[in-house]
């Protein structure tokens, strides 16, 4: 019977062709429109690490006190002395301290010009912690953090670009007049957002390319390429005087299996915290968080509120369309009436009239798909006029989303027909005979 129904309904197309085309054209552009949005939200409160989410935990602890702080949070990155105190008592299984650099990659050819790629120095935990993938070799050891060695993991891309892609492991490369041995090529990797430091580049800045031990970048007195807050301190003048002051830059994660884990690395920040208040260090209280990567991107707000307000905005005008959707329906099966007078007297019963005329609206919806499919890649193409370069390339017309479109416009055609079938079934058999 459904293959019946559905070539009644595509009969039931061809004999209005006008009021199908804008029922059609209707549910083609809410479904687009809503489609495209959620396209550029899903990419951005995307989980950028599903598998270890639960496990990753940004460290933070007070070191402004009260007075300097916003609704009573730490600032989001710790000073140098508590981030190197912290990864000396190594109290969890993995962590990492981290900062962004700007380094060049100088080529041997005169003729080319320096590369300036996305670059982070961090621990060696990281790669580990961080489930980065390696195409050659891996990430080089503690031993290199301690003795500050010239070691340097590069991205595929920039592996692509220098080495034509060929295994460049132990080979060197000159990142702003330093010579760096290769310890690995990662494989393609590009977290978004990027969770561990969304304060630098809001998350969704080009891929990293180069990660270097922060032992090395701080031997080099490499600055931040991030954020800096000092407070209303005068730490002085010169590098060493900055990495005796409070003021904060570090970035720092501890990967904490469970959670009576993290509770006990909870309990021992608060307990490190006492520690400096005793010390003369803090004049406040132990004030620590410990957040997850969820926790985190909502604190942070990773979503950009923009991509929010526009999916809702595109879902009321989906809205809108089915009310419209509605209406048509509606005149348009009502207009059928005496057919559906002679089927009842024929012996049709309501739940035959449903099934023809769902599966009617089903149809419409499915045509209204496939154009609003074609809508869809118009708008994910589009969204750079809308949305910032760095947000609408993260926007994809993948096969999750043609599915998503068809399955959306064909669902909403069949809720929205539900009303005028309802009506249509309701139809007196007996008073369709005698009025023709």
């Amino acid at each position: 019977m459904f293959a019946y129904y559905f070539e009644l309904g595509l009969r039931s197309l061809r004999r209005n062709p006008v009021l199908t085309g804008l029922m059609i054209v209707t549910i083609a552009f809410g479904v687009a429109a809503s489609m495209t949005m959620y396209s550029v939200f899903r990419a951005v409160s995307n989980n950028p690490i599903p598998q270890k989410s639960s496990q990753l935990y940004a460290v933070q602890i007070d070191n402004f006190g009260p007075q300097n702080n916003q609704n009573s949070e730490p600032p989001d990155e710790l000073d140098y002395i508590d981030a190197m105190a912290l990864l000396k008592a190594h109290r969890a299984p993995r962590q990492t301290a981290l900062y962004p650099v700007k380094l060049s990659v100088i080529s041997d050819d005169a003729s080319q010009f320096p590369i300036r790629p996305t670059t982070y120095a961090v621990s060696s935990n990281a790669f580990p912690m961080f489930d980065i993938p390696f195409l050659y070799g891996g990430g080089w050891g503690a031993e290199d953090d301690e003795n500050r060695a010239s070691v340097v993991v590069i991205g595929r891309t920039l592996n692509d670009r220098l080495f034509h892609g060929a295994n460049s492991v132990g080979r060197e490369i000159n990142l702003s007049g330093h010579n760096y041995r290769i310890a690995g090529v990662m494989d393609s990797w590009d977290p978004k957002p990027l969770f561990f430091d969304l304060a630098s580049n809001g998350g969704f800045a080009d891929a990293i390319q180069l990660f270097i031990p922060m032992s090395r970048a701080v031997d080099l007195q490499l600055i931040t390429a991030g954020g800096t807050d000092c407070g209303a301190q005068n730490y002085g003048t010169g590098w060493d005087a900055f990495l005796r002051s409070s003021c904060s830059w570090v970035i720092y994660w501890a990967e904490l299996p469970s959670k009576a884990d993290a509770d006990a690395y909870r309990q021992y920040l608060r307990d490190y915290a006492a520690a400096q208040q005793r010390a003369g260090r803090y004049g406040w209280a132990p004030n620590v968080r410990l957040r997850d990567v969820s926790q985190w991107l909502d604190y942070e707000h990773a979503v950009p509120p923009e991509s929010k307000l526009s999916l809702y905005l595109s879902l009321g005008f989906l809205v809108i369309c089915l009310v419209n959707t509605v209406g048509l329906l509606l005149a348009k099966f009502m207009r059928r009436a005496s057919d559906i007078g002679v089927r009842r007297a024929l012996g049709a019963s309501r739940r035959t009239v449903y099934a023809q005329f769902l599966i009617e609206g089903a149809t419409i919806g499915l045509a209204g798909g496939v154009l609003g499919l074609l809508l869809t890649g118009v708008g994910v193409w589009s969204v750079g006029l809308i949305f910032d370069a760095q947000i609408a390339r993260l926007a994809t017309l993948d096969f999750s989303l043609v599915a998503l479109t068809l399955g959306v416009a064909v669902l909403a055609t069949v809720l929205a027909a539900f009303y005028p079938t309802w009506r249509a079934a309701q139809i007196a058999p007996a008073w369709q005979l005698k009025s023709n």
